[in-house]
This record gives structure tokens, sequence and C-alpha cells, in this order.
């Protein structure tokens, strides 16, 4: 495969709004071998799918989200979070790389955690829906993720105002979950919910405030 031009491939997406980049495709392995720190790139059955850069309302949401979460996580001993540096590697109806913008990993499925991707569906993954994103967060991922076996995925999409989560059921199919008294509440994670409100708040709440709501101090 000849050398690919990053900064060319960047350019290109972003014209394309994050659809796949045509004629461009890759091994899995030469994908790998590519992808580096600079680049936030996914792969989807040798299709490579360059993501524009997310603006500054998707980075303070999801730093904000990714604090909020470590720190429940740490609190009850839970497991691991990740954020969009690692890969999540999934193989079910079709192999991909993802890039989600947090990930949990239970305490008791640590194995899945490679050095520099998720091997396997975790057991929660959060998207924040950017412009370019609309269509692969909503419907590509949730397929995926579905058939792959990731036991609950939550999507914010900031523009909309929209927050939705879904359980995956015996059957292997999502279930949306239900809000209850302004709270969306986990099944996975025990006592940690999401008031809708707080997710599109300018500034955002207080980690301190939200954490000490959840029980944690």
């Amino acid at each position: 495969m000849a050398t690919l031009d990053v900064q060319r491939l960047l350019d290109r997406a972003q014209a394309l709004d994050g659809r796949p980049l045509p004629g461009v495709r890759m091994t899995e392995a030469q994908f790998d071998a590519w992808c580096g720190e600079d680049v936030r790139a996914e792969w989807v059955d040798g299709e490579v799918i360059v993501m524009s850069p997310a603006n500054s309302r998707h980075n303070r949401l999801n730093l904000w989200l990714l604090g909020l979460l470590q720190a429940f996580v740490e609190h009850h001993d839970a497991g691991e979070i990740f954020g969009i540096e690692m890969q999540l590697r999934l193989s079910s109806r079709r192999s991909s790389r993802r890039n989600p913008d947090a990930v949990f990993v239970a305490r008791a499925r640590a194995n899945l955690v490679e050095e520099t991707y998720i091997d396997g569906a975790p057991d929660l993954v959060m998207e924040i829906v950017s412009p370019d994103s609309e269509s692969r967060d909503w419907r590509d991922k949730y397929i995926e993720y579905e058939a792959a076996g990731v036991r609950e995925y939550w999507v914010i999409d900031p523009a909309s105002q929209r927050l939705e989560a879904y359980t995956l059921t015996r059957a292997r199919k999502y279930r949306r979950l239900d809000e209850s008294q302004g709270r969306l509440p986990s099944k996975v994670l025990r006592g940690f919910y999401l008031r809708p409100e707080w997710l599109w708040q300018s500034p955002l709440p207080k980690l301190a405030t939200v954490l000490k709501e959840l029980g944690v101090r």
C-alpha cells in the first residue's frame, strides 16, 4: 500500500463530513500501523473513516462525562473508564475499529483491555453526536454495538438536546431505557444516572455537585 498523506486525508475527510474516504481501503494491520495519536479515525470492513476535529462544545462535554464516570467508577471500584484514545475492536456482522467518546469495562472483564485497544464488547459505550456523526451514532453504531453485545449504549446529541440509552436484552436486542423523575438511570452502572438538563447547561454543572447527588463524596 502506498504511503498515505495524513493531512491530505484530513482535508478530504472534512469535506466529506465523516463519510468513508472513497478509494481508501486498508487491512486492519495496515490501519493499526497508519493510525497514530494525531489522527482520529475509524476502520469498518476495510473502509477508513477520518473524523473531523470535535468542536469546543463537544470537547467540554466529553471531558465532563469522562470525569464524572471516572470518579463514580473509582468510588465503587467497578472497573475502568476510557476515552477516545482507546480504540474499540469489534467483530460481529462486520469487523471494525471504533473510537467511542466514553467506554466502561467492568473489573471482572479487564482481560478485554489491550495496550492500545479494547478487544471485544465493553459493558457500556457513550457517544456524543457531532454534525458529521449523526448517522453513525444513531444508526450504524447502534446496529453494530447491538450485534457485538455491548451491554449498554448511550447517545448524547447536544444539537437537538436529545439523550437516549439502550440496554441489551436476553434476546440480544436493544431496548430503550426509560427516564424516571428527570433521571436516565444505567442498568450496568448501578446507582449512576444522568439528568438530561445537566448536559445542555452552559457552563456545565460542577462535577462535585453532581457527584454529591450520585452519592460520591
